[in-house]
């Protein structure tokens, strides 16, 4: 069996694809082979014959084994709309047992899967099936992407609880500056490392240039598969 996480964020747009590809990188740099999944994207531009999501393109750039988008991005939708309206103004249907029998593939190709989540942690795919819930199908620990911003350590805490709830664990969590300017950030990281309960997977600068590659502040969760 490969080692394989959930990479989930305290919200939308706070680095949540940057992150993982940095941890690709990291994974890589330490002599495994890593491949980047994104199992629903919402929000994709025509390239050739294909709709393709900007984020799912950037996973399959980090990683060391490209296994095609077939798999790494099984629910590609074109509006950039929350996953279940998009598949609504589509008349497309998020199939779980696509995803999972993506993973399964993608599994048996490197030795890190990193599955990316949409938006937060329970963001809705289906009337009753979210986010959360694909977590728990695929059997994974979370790494969980904090967004460094005001606010953080709230949405955080409470994220943690809900992984908690749906009887996951909670691997790691990394800290993304996406404010440069915020306040106190040291202060902040401290009272998320003390409130967490879960290791610290490091700290990743502002990167104005956007370049995962060029992070070299992260370390890999414990690895048990």
């Amino acid at each position: 069996m490969p080692f394989a996480f959930f990479v989930a964020g305290t919200d939308t747009e706070i680095g949540k694809t940057f992150t993982t590809c940095a941890l690709l990188h990291t994974a890589r740099r330490a002599g495994l082979s890593a491949i980047g999944m994104k199992p629903v994207a919402a929000g994709a531009e025509r390239i050739g014959e294909r709709w393709v999501n900007e984020d799912a393109a950037r996973l399959r750039a980090a990683g060391s084994v490209d296994p095609g988008l077939d798999d790494l991005n099984p629910i590609c939708l074109r509006t950039a709309v929350a996953p279940h309206i998009a598949a609504a103004i589509e008349g497309a249907r998020i199939e779980p047992a696509k995803i999972l029998d993506a993973f399964g593939r993608l599994s048996a190709q490197a030795d890190l899967v990193l599955v990316e989540g949409v938006g937060g942690f329970r963001v809705p795919l289906t009337d009753t099936f979210d986010t959360a819930d694909l977590a728990v199908a695929l059997k994974l620990p979370v790494i969980l992407v904090v967004g460094m911003r005001l606010g953080c350590i709230n949405h955080a805490l409470l994220t943690a609880e809900a992984i908690a709830a749906r009887g996951l664990t909670l691997a790691g969590w990394v800290a993304n500056q996406i404010d440069p300017a915020m306040q106190r950030v040291t202060e902040n990281l401290d009272a998320l490392q003390q409130h967490l309960g879960a290791p610290c997977l490091g700290h990743v600068p502002f990167q104005p240039d956007n370049d995962p590659a060029a992070v070299r502040t992260l370390v890999l969760p414990a690895l048990t598969p």
